[in-house]
């Protein structure tokens, strides 16, 4: 566990775009979860609603990008379409997305 963003060794862009975003300090999810899926594991994680999830992984998933490459890095799978619009505009990078992420899998069987 984590006490600060600035402890989990992030690029300093991301630090940068995560306190312009308005967070001070990680949630309990955050704080659980960003290092490990940084790093390549399989994470499952299970919160409460609003606190944190999206976050924490746009976070980790932003942190493992690599920006100078100009093609899709990542897909992200949504429930719903509103889920997906929130992880749309979380994982926009300077107004490129470099991540699929508007998929949305409500009423797919």
């Amino acid at each position: 566990m984590v006490d600060s963003f600035d402890d989990m060794d992030l690029r300093e862009e991301l630090l940068r775009g995560i306190y312009a975003y308005g967070f001070e300090k990680p949630s309990a999810i955050q704080a659980r979860a960003i290092l490990p899926s940084c790093t390549g594991r399989d994470v499952i994680a299970q919160a409460q609603s609003g606190t944190g999830k999206t976050a924490t992984f746009s976070i980790a998933v932003l942190q493992q990008l690599d920006i100078n490459l100009k093609q899709c890095q990542a897909l992200v799978l949504a429930p719903t379409r509103e889920l997906a619009t929130q992880v749309g505009n979380t994982m926009s990078v300077k107004n490129e997305c470099y991540v699929m992420c508007a998929l949305c899998l409500q009423g797919v069987s």
